[in-house]
């Protein structure tokens, strides 16, 4: 407060003199100044409190007449002070303090007399009076603001010294089971009771150790599981190792086997084809035959109907003869009438009575060898008959054959192209066979690693004290089960082409065994 006294000091004769009529003229606006400015801070004020009006005008008649008493500056600081809690420096002097100095201005102008010669001096004197009082309340800001300052410095700290404290013992307890840790102990939890917001960092580190130690814990589980498993993968991986070379030969000779059913399945395909051309030969030359044998009973049948018509002539020529007997008989009654007249006529109804007599034998005998010969034609239009009769059967049969004998054909065929698919499929099942066989070499080596390293593992896993017994290692894997070994194919294979190959009984044996394969 010494400083700014000692800055704004009082006016001289003049500059009071001047300052008395500025007070008597402005004074008059004082309060109207007053309330505009106020009601920057409270807009619904309609009239100032009555102790402000009079500290105020106590103010204005000071710094209008140069007079900066010890009571001024003690009464400015109150003002000052009181204003301070409802408004920040900067509104403070760019609106209410702008308001309160234009107010008086204003009304100093609005007075009679203004455009005296002296008006710029009345003007200078109340700017004069104004700023004093502006760099007084400036003052008197700055000093609140520092005292604050440095009230909230020393609450400030007072608190850092508190938080200092605070993260010391915070820092010392952490850094302490920091150190355990880092030696290993996962039992390293913090046990100093801590304050406020580091209680949670405390909580934190706590569950972070609970966790960790129970993620060693499961880890050391695991990794004694992991140790036994991978000597058990190691031993599997030998055994399906071994299974596997002898699958890859057993497939090797399986692969062979099928090289030799196919080749014999293709030639039986070929033979049965060939048997199919045959067959159906067979099924064209019984069908001419069939169509002979038709043309034979027709021929048979027109013989029989020629020996019928033969036999009608030769009974024609039987009546002729009987006639002409009668007739040559009528005609040696005629003669014998005659006399010796007609002898002549008689010895020639004699010898055309015998030649009818022998026609008439001769005709019989035709007539008996015709009958024969009528019997025997129909007995062979019977015979041709009953073998075209078989000779159609035949045809049927022959025909079925060769519908069987195609369809044996074509089944062979489809069967020879079967075998040969499953022969590219046996050999595609060797090479992935030989493939697998790399990769379980390779599964075997990397089994081997893997015991070693789980090995390793559970060495540094019990480097850590976890605060729980020791899992006690599986000293040895479980073997896996010896299972026997499966039975080679290729003796199946060759079973059932000796089967297939052998007619007769063995026929059902080796179709079950095609069956089965």
């Amino acid at each position: 407060m010494s400083d700014i006294k000692t800055k704004i000091v009082t006016w001289n004769d003049k500059d009071r003199g001047i300052g008395e009529i500025v007070h008597t003229r402005a004074g008059k606006h004082l309060e109207s100044a007053l309330l505009n400015a106020y009601r920057v801070i409270d807009p619904s004020l309609q009239a100032l409190p009555r102790d402000v009006w009079e500290n105020e005008k106590r103010k204005f008649s000071f710094i209008a007449r140069g007079n900066f008493p010890s009571e001024y500056f003690e009464q400015q600081a109150v003002i000052t002070q009181n204003i301070s809690s409802s408004l920040d420096f900067a509104t403070y002097l760019s609106k209410t303090y702008a308001a309160y100095a234009a107010g008086l201005a204003s009304g100093l102008m609005k007075e009679k007399g203004w455009n005296e010669k002296n008006s710029d001096e009345l003007m200078l004197s109340l700017m004069k009076s104004v700023f004093s009082d502006a760099s007084v309340v400036m003052f008197n800001y700055f000093q609140v603001l520092n005292a604050k300052a440095d009230e909230e410095r020393a609450v400030v700290e007072a608190e850092r010294l508190a938080v200092a404290e605070e993260q010391n013992a915070v820092v010392n307890a952490l850094a302490d089971s920091l150190k355990r840790l880092a030696q290993g102990d996962l039992t390293a939890r913090i046990a100093v009771p801590f304050n406020g917001r580091y209680q949670q960092i405390k909580d934190d580190f706590n569950a972070a150790i609970d966790s960790l130690r129970e993620a060693m814990n499961a880890i050391a589980a695991t990794t004694s599981g992991l140790r036994a498993g991978s000597d058990e993968i190691a031993a599997a991986s030998d055994d399906l190792s071994r299974r596997t070379e002898q699958q890859a030969a057993s497939l090797e000779e399986t692969a062979a086997a099928l090289d030799e059913i196919t080749a014999t399945v293709k030639r039986s395909a070929n033979g049965a084809q060939q048997a199919s051309t045959a067959a159906s030969g067979a099924t064209v030359d019984a069908a001419k035959s069939g169509d002979v044998m038709n043309e034979a009973v027709s021929a048979m049948g027109e013989i029989e109907q020629s020996s019928k018509q033969i036999t009608n002539i030769i009974g024609v020529i039987d009546e002729i003869a009987f006639q002409t007997n009668l007739l040559a008989l009528n005609a040696g009654v005629e003669a014998a009438r005659a006399g010796e007249a007609g002898r002549g006529f008689a010895v020639v109804a004699q010898e055309v009575r015998a030649l009818a007599q022998r026609s008439a034998d001769a005709a019989k005998e035709i007539k008996g060898l015709i009958a024969s010969s009528t019997a025997q034609v129909e007995r062979g239009v019977k015979l041709v008959g009953d073998t075209g009769k078989a000779l159609t059967g035949i045809v049927g049969k022959i025909t079925e054959i060769d519908a069987l004998v195609s369809e044996i054909a074509q089944s062979s065929q489809e069967q020879a192209t079967g075998l040969n698919q499953v022969n590219t499929a046996v050999n595609q099942m060797d090479q992935v066979t030989q493939q697998n066989a790399a990769m379980v070499e390779e599964a075997t080596a990397a089994a081997s690693n893997l015991k070693s390293e789980a090995g390793e593992l559970e060495r540094l896993v019990a480097r850590f004290e976890t605060g729980n017994a020791p899992v006690a290692p599986r000293l040895e894997a479980a073997v896996p089960g010896r299972h026997a070994p499966a039975r080679n194919p290729v003796a199946q294979s060759q079973a059932r082409v000796a089967a297939f190959a052998r007619p007769g009984v063995a026929a059902s044996t080796a179709a079950k065994a095609w069956e089965e394969f």
